[in-house]
Formats: structure tokens, sequence, C-alpha cells
């Protein structure tokens, strides 16, 4: 199930990030998550334990997908593509026209279920990321 994540998600939500990202989001930054006004953060759970979330940020009209993750041991059952399913969904009630991201350019998975969402690949951003150093690839879908 994806939901709106919740106080009780947040310790979770933190644990995805500290097992997928090589430089992880604090508990602190994923508790703030709660309290902003531009950005949505989504959960899919299972039996009340978080598998992964999403969140993304809303201003203006635009829509910037900040960051995505699924426990390494649930992936390739759907659940990125039920969490971009809702991210589309709400971006369309909240009158979003289009949506960006940056990926690791060598994260081809992610590239693909991006393309999959209509994102194309736009430009590359050098040395954008760190631990290990590598380009980001900014992606647009501008039809939402």
């Amino acid at each position: 199930m994806v939901h709106e994540m919740r106080r009780s998600d947040v310790s979770g939500v933190a644990e995805v990030e500290r097992l997928c990202f090589s430089d992880p989001w604090s508990l602190e930054t994923v508790k703030d998550g709660l309290e902003s006004s531009l950005d949505t953060w989504l959960v899919v759970e299972e039996e009340g334990a978080v598998l992964g979330y999403c969140v993304f940020r809303v201003i203006a009209g635009e829509g910037e997908l900040l960051r995505i993750a699924v426990l390494p041991a649930y992936r390739g059952r759907g659940l990125s593509k039920k969490l971009m399913d809702r991210l589309v969904e709400s971006s369309i009630k909240k009158g979003v026209k289009s949506l960006s991201l940056e990926v690791r350019e060598s994260n081809k998975k992610a590239r693909n279920l991006y393309r999959y969402y209509g994102f194309e690949e736009e430009t590359i951003r050098k040395n954008y990321y760190r631990n290990p150093c590598e380009n980001a690839i900014i992606m647009w879908n501008r039809r939402i």
C-alpha cells in the first residue's frame, strides 16, 4: 500500500535511506519532511513495514523528484512503479505541468523506470554526485 508518510514511518524511511544511498539523508531530515509545505513524501509498505519511499517537491507548477528508493530485498516487485504511479497522480492533483529529476549516470534501471514514465534525458551535470564521484543525468517529463 502507498500512502503519505506518517510520523510512524519516519524511522523506516530513514532506514531505507541508510541502506540505499551512499550519502543518506539524516533521520532529522526525514523527520523535517513531515513539516514541509513544499514536499510530499510517499511510502510503500507491507504489513506495517516500510519497503520504500519517494519524495517530491512542487514549486510554481513544476515538480521535482528528489528521492526514490526501495529496499534491495524487495526490488523487482513493482514497488517503484507503485510509488511513481502515486507520484504522478499526486502531481496532477497539485497542478504540476512538468516533472524533473536527476539520476546517477550509471543507474540504468532507474533511468529505464523514468523513461517508462515519459521522462527524457536533457542534460548532464558533471561530477554532481559524491561518494563516489559521478555525473548526474537531468531528466524531464514536460507532459504530465
